[in-house]
């Protein structure tokens, strides 16, 4: 069970503003009482801190605004007598311009370092192709002094590193094992599916050589090491799941992959020109996704993280139903078969922050985004309404511990403004509610580690039901449970006579004298848990 830490949002120590590694040692015991085993932690390495940390110029220092490479020795060996790993993001697609390796790449064209990253002459004065910036504009940047251009997939301050280059894969092996041998438990590695590019060709996702590379990558790093790795794969589909994920193939533990995630932008669009959910695509796709591996791989069950808006806000009901809402998300998710993650904040139901102007914008995607709009049309309300949506600051808020100023998290001025909703959503007060939903994660995580069937069992989607309504089994050794969850908030009438047998509860959000399948009126998001 993995939590997923946004450092620079967890907690401030020493009250300058931004969280730190001593403020994660401090809440080690709350993870402990949540029961996770595992801590995603996303980038503390030494970073100018243009894209937030992933735009690394030293892999084996830590930024000094999150302490110190003692302080990061010491979470480890904490975490540890917890029993929860932790585990390093790594960003290896791309590096900062300020890494000493681009710095002496950008020397000149006989630097030994400039085949370390994609360098190209201009085409009839230009770029050399079309390929796009993941955060607007062209990939390519001109370099003057050697009159070529560099690739960056992200922002121009992240140039790509060359992998097709043997001497930066063994730079990139040799700075896993240093991790590795201080006792990390693994890796979550980011956008991985564009390291096998070939930018020539416009290919940048699943490149022929990508999995040729990982299987490297585990044979001279962490395949000596009983450890965890997961891949954020974007464009994967079950297919190209297994290919990363099947245990024969020697390569990763698992993946992270997107469809549902897309399921409220327009097709073929981009993720700021927004659609409603259809629930009834939700409930295939993630019916998909929980059959077709087999035993060839395996899931990775998220909601949230730091690149995406709050689920409560985005496809629950943040005001009146935030509780119900939240609960129903959680265990809908967490009795599927998978690994799940928990985003800090998830777990006590923290919500999205809407802004009402661009400046309370901190996220370089969400403000290039907006002037790339506006220059071509858009309102600004127009544009404001896809920031306060999908805008990457809405899972960056800081955690919200009590109702202290600021939440809790700093005395002094927070790096990211604070959700004014503080006061009523915070952890003291969940922790203080024996029916809060910190309790309901707290239930599920331990309902995993109890029953093999949560972890091993079969899924099957039931069909049949309402639209907004998803129903599934799990099968394991002669026993089955049942999951039923209303995603919206309309009441909905379930008719499953063939499951109403002797029933067990197991789990559920609401107060309820009956849980037979025979008629059932459901409440607006209510979900819950049989043994049948």
């Amino acid at each position: 069970m993995i939590y997923q830490i946004y450092p620079r949002s967890f907690q401030d120590s020493n009250h300058d503003g931004v969280g730190d590694i001593p403020g994660i040692i401090q809440r080690l015991d709350y993870l402990a009482k949540l029961g996770i085993t595992a801590i995603w932690l996303s980038p503390v390495y030494q970073s100018p801190n243009d894209d937030n940390g992933y735009d690394i110029s030293d892999y084996q220092a830590i930024m000094t605004e999150f302490g110190s490479m003692d302080d990061m020795d010491e979470l480890i060996e904490q975490a540890e007598q917890r029993g929860i790993k932790i585990l390093m993001d790594l960003v290896v697609n791309h590096t900062s311009d300020e890494h000493k390796w681009f710095i002496e790449s950008r020397q000149n064209k006989d630097n030994p370092y400039r085949d370390y990253y994609v360098w190209r002459d201009p085409v009839d004065g230009k770029e050399p192709n079309n390929l796009r910036s993941t955060f607007s504009g062209s990939a390519w940047e001109y370099d003057e002094p050697s009159g070529q251009y560099y690739l960056h997939l992200f922002s121009k301050k992240q140039p790509d590193l060359n992998w097709e280059n043997a001497q930066v894969r063994q730079e990139v092996w040799d700075m896993m094992n240093f991790w590795l041998e201080k006792g990390v438990g693994g890796f979550r590695m980011d956008v991985i599916d564009l390291v096998g590019k070939i930018p020539d060709e416009g290919i940048t996702g699943n490149g022929p050589k990508l999995h040729e590379y990982l299987q490297e990558m585990n044979r001279e790093t962490f395949g000596n090491y009983d450890v965890l790795t997961v891949g954020e794969t974007w464009g994967a589909t079950p297919e190209i799941a297994k290919l990363y994920s099947d245990p024969k193939r020697n390569e990763l533990s698992m993946v992270f992959q997107f469809e549902h995630v897309g399921l409220d932008q327009q097709p073929g669009k981009e993720k700021w020109d927004l659609k409603p959910l259809d629930v009834s695509e939700l409930k295939t796709v993630l019916s998909k996704w929980q059959t077709a591996l087999g035993n060839e791989g395996w899931n990775s069950l998220f909601w949230n993280n730091h690149d995406l808006p709050r689920i409560v806000s985005r496809w629950g009901n943040d005001k009146e139903y935030r509780v119900q809402s939240a609960k129903m998300f959680a265990i809908l998710l967490h009795l599927m078969k998978g690994t799940p993650y928990i985003y800090q904040g998830e777990e006590i139901g923290m919500t999205n922050y809407p802004v009402q102007d661009i400046e309370q914008v901190e996220d370089i995607e969400s403000r290039n985004m907006y002037e790339e709009r506006l220059a071509s049309g858009y309102s600004k309300e127009e544009i404001i309404a896809s920031i306060n949506a999908k805008g990457r600051d809405n899972a960056r808020t800081p955690m919200q511990w009590s109702r202290e100023k600021h939440g809790g998290f700093t005395f002094g001025t927070p790096w990211l403004h604070v959700n004014p909703n503080y006061q009523e959503i915070n952890a003291e007060a969940e922790l203080a509610n024996p029916d809060s939903i910190f309790y309901c994660y707290q239930k599920l995580i331990q309902l995993r580690r109890d029953n093999p069937i949560v972890v091993w069992g079969d899924f099957e989607k039931v069909e049949h039901v309402p639209d907004q309504v998803f129903v599934y089994l799990r099968h394991y050794e002669g026993e089955t449970w049942a999951v039923a969850a209303n995603i919206g908030e309309e009441k909905a009438e379930l008719r499953l006579p063939e499951l109403s047998q002797k029933r067990e509860l197991i789990i559920s959000n609401y107060e309820r004298q009956s849980f037979d399948f025979a008629h059932l009126i459901l409440n607006p998001y209510e979900a819950f848990a049989v043994k049948l």
